[in-house]
């Protein structure tokens, strides 16, 4: 009763197809979150490289000072 030589009832099957390609589109096109700089493991300086060595007891004052002048002298 719903088809009328092969097609739906004033033109709902074009109206479909236009949903369903809507809807693929909608899903292939969705937005994916960017990922940013801030994402993932967050690299270690090297001045908390040294700060860490320093409180590990591998270097001295005198070598962690140093160093550390050297650091904040290339920023």
């Amino acid at each position: 009763m719903h088809f009328y030589n092969g097609y739906h009832f004033l033109g709902m099957h074009l109206i479909w197809w236009i949903v369903w390609i809507a809807l693929l589109a909608w899903i292939f096109f969705l937005p994916l979150p960017i990922p940013n700089k801030n994402w993932g493991p967050k690299e270690e300086s090297a001045l908390d490289m040294l700060q860490k060595r320093y409180a590990a007891g591998e270097i001295s004052t005198e070598e962690y000072e140093e160093r550390k002048a050297v650091l904040e002298k290339e920023r």
